[in-house]
Protein backbone atom coordinates (compact mmCIF):
# COMPACT_ATOMS: atom_id res chain seq x y z
CA UNK A 1 0.00 0.00 0.00
CA UNK A 2 1.36 3.45 -0.93
CA UNK A 3 1.98 5.68 2.06
CA UNK A 4 1.41 9.45 2.09
CA UNK A 5 4.45 11.64 1.57
CA UNK A 6 4.64 12.51 5.28
CA UNK A 7 5.40 8.88 6.13
CA UNK A 8 8.85 10.20 6.96
CA UNK A 9 7.31 11.42 10.23
CA UNK A 10 6.44 7.87 11.21
CA UNK A 11 9.97 6.72 10.44
CA UNK A 12 11.32 9.59 12.53
CA UNK A 13 9.01 8.64 15.40
CA UNK A 14 10.18 5.05 15.24
CA UNK A 15 13.82 6.20 15.23
CA UNK A 16 13.24 8.41 18.27
CA UNK A 17 11.54 5.55 20.12
CA UNK A 18 14.60 3.40 19.50
CA UNK A 19 16.85 6.12 20.87
CA UNK A 20 14.93 7.34 23.92
CA UNK A 21 13.03 4.30 25.24
CA UNK A 22 16.06 2.04 25.90
CA UNK A 23 18.33 4.94 26.88
CA UNK A 24 16.30 6.65 29.60
CA UNK A 25 15.13 3.49 31.31
CA UNK A 26 15.19 -0.15 30.25
CA UNK A 27 13.02 -2.33 28.04
CA UNK A 28 12.98 -6.07 27.47
CA UNK A 29 11.28 -7.48 24.38
CA UNK A 30 10.72 -11.22 24.09
CA UNK A 31 9.14 -13.12 21.22
CA UNK A 32 9.95 -10.56 18.54
CA UNK A 33 10.62 -13.48 16.19
CA UNK A 34 6.90 -14.31 16.37
CA UNK A 35 5.95 -11.22 14.37
CA UNK A 36 5.13 -12.21 10.75
CA UNK A 37 7.33 -10.26 8.37
CA UNK A 38 4.49 -9.43 5.98
CA UNK A 39 0.78 -9.87 5.42
CA UNK A 40 -2.31 -8.71 7.31
CA UNK A 41 -1.90 -8.80 11.06
CA UNK A 42 -3.95 -7.69 14.07
CA UNK A 43 -1.76 -6.91 17.07
CA UNK A 44 -3.80 -7.22 20.27
CA UNK A 45 -2.27 -5.73 23.41
CA UNK A 46 -3.30 -4.84 26.93
CA UNK A 47 -3.51 -1.09 27.53
CA UNK A 48 -1.61 0.37 30.47
CA UNK A 49 -1.01 4.00 29.50
CA UNK A 50 -0.51 6.53 26.71
CA UNK A 51 3.05 5.23 26.47
CA UNK A 52 1.90 1.91 25.01
CA UNK A 53 1.77 2.94 21.31
CA UNK A 54 5.33 4.34 21.17
CA UNK A 55 6.60 1.37 23.19
CA UNK A 56 5.04 -1.00 20.66
CA UNK A 57 6.41 1.04 17.75
CA UNK A 58 9.79 0.31 19.35
CA UNK A 59 9.08 -3.37 20.03
CA UNK A 60 7.31 -4.52 16.83
CA UNK A 61 9.56 -4.66 13.73
CA UNK A 62 6.79 -3.60 11.33
CA UNK A 63 5.03 -0.31 10.62
CA UNK A 64 1.91 -0.12 12.78
CA UNK A 65 -1.49 1.43 12.11
CA UNK A 66 -3.74 2.27 15.02
CA UNK A 67 -6.73 4.29 16.15
CA UNK A 68 -7.12 7.08 18.69
CA UNK A 69 -10.16 8.85 20.08
CA UNK A 70 -11.57 11.46 17.72
CA UNK A 71 -11.38 14.26 20.30
CA UNK A 72 -7.59 14.31 19.91
CA UNK A 73 -7.95 15.44 16.28
CA UNK A 74 -8.58 19.04 17.31
CA UNK A 75 -7.70 20.82 14.04
CA UNK A 76 -6.42 20.26 10.52
CA UNK A 77 -2.74 20.48 11.47
CA UNK A 78 -3.04 17.96 14.29
CA UNK A 79 -5.17 15.68 12.14
CA UNK A 80 -2.59 15.73 9.35
CA UNK A 81 0.14 14.90 11.85
CA UNK A 82 -1.80 11.97 13.30
CA UNK A 83 -2.60 10.59 9.84
CA UNK A 84 1.08 10.81 8.95
CA UNK A 85 1.81 8.78 12.09
CA UNK A 86 -0.64 6.07 10.90
CA UNK A 87 -3.32 7.08 13.41
CA UNK A 88 -7.01 7.13 12.44
CA UNK A 89 -9.79 8.79 14.47
CA UNK A 90 -12.44 6.63 16.11
CA UNK A 91 -15.54 7.26 18.20
CA UNK A 92 -15.42 5.25 21.42
CA UNK A 93 -19.13 4.45 21.44
CA UNK A 94 -18.42 1.33 19.38
CA UNK A 95 -20.52 2.41 16.40
CA UNK A 96 -17.91 4.07 14.19
CA UNK A 97 -18.51 2.47 10.80
CA UNK A 98 -15.88 4.62 9.06
CA UNK A 99 -13.17 3.46 11.46
CA UNK A 100 -14.23 -0.14 11.00
CA UNK A 101 -14.05 0.18 7.22
CA UNK A 102 -10.62 1.82 7.51
CA UNK A 103 -9.37 -1.06 9.68
CA UNK A 104 -10.63 -3.65 7.19
CA UNK A 105 -8.96 -1.75 4.33
CA UNK A 106 -5.67 -1.78 6.21
CA UNK A 107 -5.88 -5.52 6.71
CA UNK A 108 -6.90 -6.16 3.10
CA UNK A 109 -3.82 -4.17 2.03
CA UNK A 110 -1.60 -6.46 4.11
CA UNK A 111 -0.91 -3.96 6.88
CA UNK A 112 -0.34 -4.48 10.61
CA UNK A 113 -3.14 -3.06 12.74
CA UNK A 114 -2.62 -2.35 16.47
CA UNK A 115 -5.72 -2.62 18.66
CA UNK A 116 -6.20 -2.33 22.41
CA UNK A 117 -9.29 -4.52 22.95
CA UNK A 118 -10.03 -2.98 26.36
CA UNK A 119 -10.78 0.28 24.54
CA UNK A 120 -9.34 2.46 27.27
CA UNK A 121 -6.40 2.42 29.66
CA UNK A 122 -6.48 -0.18 32.44
CA UNK A 123 -3.30 0.44 34.45
CA UNK A 124 -2.10 -2.46 36.54
CA UNK A 125 -4.78 -5.03 35.65
CA UNK A 126 -6.75 -6.04 32.56
CA UNK A 127 -10.39 -5.00 32.24
CA UNK A 128 -13.21 -6.52 30.18
CA UNK A 129 -12.71 -6.12 26.43
CA UNK A 130 -15.20 -5.20 23.74
CA UNK A 131 -15.83 -7.41 20.70
CA UNK A 132 -14.45 -5.04 18.04
CA UNK A 133 -11.18 -6.87 17.57
CA UNK A 134 -12.92 -10.24 17.31
CA UNK A 135 -15.22 -8.83 14.64
CA UNK A 136 -12.25 -7.60 12.60
CA UNK A 137 -10.43 -10.92 12.97
CA UNK A 138 -13.47 -12.98 12.01
CA UNK A 139 -14.41 -10.68 9.12
CA UNK A 140 -10.93 -10.48 7.62
CA UNK A 141 -9.47 -13.85 8.54
CA UNK A 142 -6.29 -12.00 9.58
CA UNK A 143 -4.07 -13.64 12.21
CA UNK A 144 -4.01 -12.14 15.70
CA UNK A 145 -0.73 -11.51 17.53
CA UNK A 146 -1.15 -11.31 21.35
CA UNK A 147 1.18 -8.86 23.08
CA UNK A 148 1.59 -8.13 26.80
CA UNK A 149 3.00 -4.86 28.16
CA UNK A 150 4.15 -4.19 31.72
CA UNK A 151 5.76 -1.15 33.33
CA UNK A 152 4.13 1.59 31.26
CA UNK A 153 1.46 2.12 33.94
CA UNK A 154 4.15 3.93 35.95
CA UNK A 155 4.76 6.52 33.22
CA UNK A 156 2.77 9.60 34.18
CA UNK A 157 1.94 11.73 31.16
CA UNK A 158 2.99 12.13 27.55
CA UNK A 159 6.03 14.31 28.31
CA UNK A 160 7.54 11.56 30.44
CA UNK A 161 7.49 8.93 27.69
CA UNK A 162 10.95 9.76 26.25
CA UNK A 163 12.44 10.02 29.76
CA UNK A 164 10.43 7.32 31.49
CA UNK A 165 13.17 5.87 33.76
CA UNK A 166 11.20 2.64 34.19
CA UNK A 167 11.74 -1.06 33.60
CA UNK A 168 9.46 -1.94 30.72
CA UNK A 169 8.64 -5.34 29.29
CA UNK A 170 6.93 -6.43 26.07
CA UNK A 171 6.13 -10.12 25.55
CA UNK A 172 5.04 -11.14 22.05
CA UNK A 173 3.09 -14.38 21.78
CA UNK A 174 2.52 -16.64 18.80
CA UNK A 175 0.09 -15.54 16.07
CA UNK A 176 -3.16 -17.46 15.72
CA UNK A 177 -6.42 -17.21 13.79
CA UNK A 178 -9.93 -17.38 15.17
CA UNK A 179 -12.14 -20.20 13.80
CA UNK A 180 -14.11 -19.15 10.73
CA UNK A 181 -17.78 -18.57 11.59
CA UNK A 182 -18.80 -20.11 8.26
CA UNK A 183 -21.42 -17.48 7.58
CA UNK A 184 -22.99 -14.71 9.64
CA UNK A 185 -20.90 -13.77 12.67
CA UNK A 186 -22.99 -14.54 15.75
CA UNK A 187 -22.83 -12.85 19.11
CA UNK A 188 -21.58 -16.11 20.61
CA UNK A 189 -18.72 -16.27 18.09
CA UNK A 190 -17.74 -12.69 18.94
CA UNK A 191 -17.68 -13.35 22.68
CA UNK A 192 -15.74 -16.59 22.23
CA UNK A 193 -13.24 -14.84 19.97
CA UNK A 194 -12.78 -11.97 22.40
CA UNK A 195 -12.22 -14.37 25.29
CA UNK A 196 -9.66 -16.32 23.26
CA UNK A 197 -7.68 -13.18 22.42
CA UNK A 198 -7.74 -11.76 25.95
CA UNK A 199 -6.83 -15.04 27.60
CA UNK A 200 -3.80 -15.36 25.33
CA UNK A 201 -2.71 -11.85 26.29
CA UNK A 202 -3.28 -12.63 29.98
CA UNK A 203 -1.16 -15.78 29.69
CA UNK A 204 1.80 -13.57 28.71
CA UNK A 205 1.38 -11.32 31.76
CA UNK A 206 2.42 -11.79 35.38
CA UNK A 207 -0.60 -12.95 37.44
CA UNK A 208 -1.04 -9.58 39.15
CA UNK A 209 -1.73 -7.93 35.76
CA UNK A 210 -4.35 -10.39 34.50
CA UNK A 211 -7.31 -8.70 36.16
CA UNK A 212 -10.64 -9.73 34.60
CA UNK A 213 -8.95 -12.65 32.82
CA UNK A 214 -7.00 -14.04 35.77
CA UNK A 215 -9.18 -17.10 36.34
CA UNK A 216 -9.16 -18.21 32.70
CA UNK A 217 -5.40 -17.78 32.40
CA UNK A 218 -4.83 -19.67 35.66
CA UNK A 219 -7.06 -22.52 34.51
CA UNK A 220 -4.90 -22.87 31.40
CA UNK A 221 -1.83 -23.18 33.59
CA UNK A 222 -0.31 -20.06 32.10
CA UNK A 223 3.36 -19.67 33.04
CA UNK A 224 4.38 -16.63 35.03
CA UNK A 225 5.80 -13.93 32.73
CA UNK A 226 8.97 -12.09 33.65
Amino acid sequence: MTRPRLDCLYRLGRLLSRVFIPTFGSIRVTGRENVPAAGPLIIAANHQSNADPPVLVYAIPRPLNFMAKRSLFVNAVVSRFFHAMHVYPVDRDGGDVDALRWALRMLKAGEALLIFPEGTRSPGAMSEASDGLAYLALSSGAPVLPVAITGTERIGGMLRIPFHFQRLSVAVGEPFTLPSPGGRISRAALRAGTSEVMERIAALLPPSYRGAYASAADEQGAPRAD
